[in-house]
């Protein structure tokens, strides 16, 4: 029975200050610049070595949290530590919480907007395909380069859907064409 309470007091100092240092990932020195800055206050041994409790372990991350991913120093930490224990809740915690909820919030907003712009982006693209492949009277065609080139070296347009009457029409995939115009600038050449 005595083992279970060990186990389960998060106030009861266990750890030296090397194992409170690689259980929160930074250095033993980092832990005592913390307790000079007044933002820890570990047990003393009887030959005054510092033991921290679970509940210090979770100080220092809070305090890891807000100087490495919120920017705050510690002199902001120690006013929010101070603030929070004057209100007597869990500040801290609360306003981690929402800010957590508030950045899923606007990733799925971004989410959601770039597979709408993914999807415009499609149907336009098929559009603008369909588009092209159609003659003034609206006729969708496409150009069939095998069958290409008669005397004059011109290409052959097939209506999309007809055969050239040889068979059943084949199916090839319709192939833009871009016409080009060389010209040369007027005027003398010497």
């Amino acid at each position: 029975m005595s083992d279970r309470r060990f186990q389960q007091d998060p106030g009861r100092p266990c750890f030296v200050i090397s194992v409170a240092a690689s259980l929160v990932q930074a250095h033993p020195r980092t832990l005592r610049i913390y307790e000079d800055e007044g933002l820890l206050a570990p047990a003393r041994t009887p030959t005054n070595i510092r033991l921290y409790s679970e509940n210090d372990i979770r100080r220092i991350l809070w305090i890891r949290r807000l100087t490495q991913e919120r920017g705050v120093n510690l002199a902001g930490v120690r006013l929010l530590f101070e603030l929070e224990e004057r209100l007597g809740t869990r500040l801290l915690e609360a306003l981690f919480d929402e800010a957590v909820a508030r950045q899923a919030a606007v990733a799925m907003q971004s989410e959601a907007a770039e597979a709408t712009q993914a999807t415009e982006a499609t149907e336009t693209n098929e559009a603008t395909q369909t588009n092209d492949n159609h003659d003034d009277n609206g006729r969708s065609f496409e150009a069939d380069p095998v069958s290409s080139g008669n005397a004059n070296g011109s290409l052959h347009g097939r209506l999309a859907g007809q055969s050239d009457g040889s068979g059943p029409p084949t199916e090839r995939p319709i192939t833009r064409i871009v016409a080009t115009r060389v010209t040369t600038p007027r005027g003398d050449f010497r």
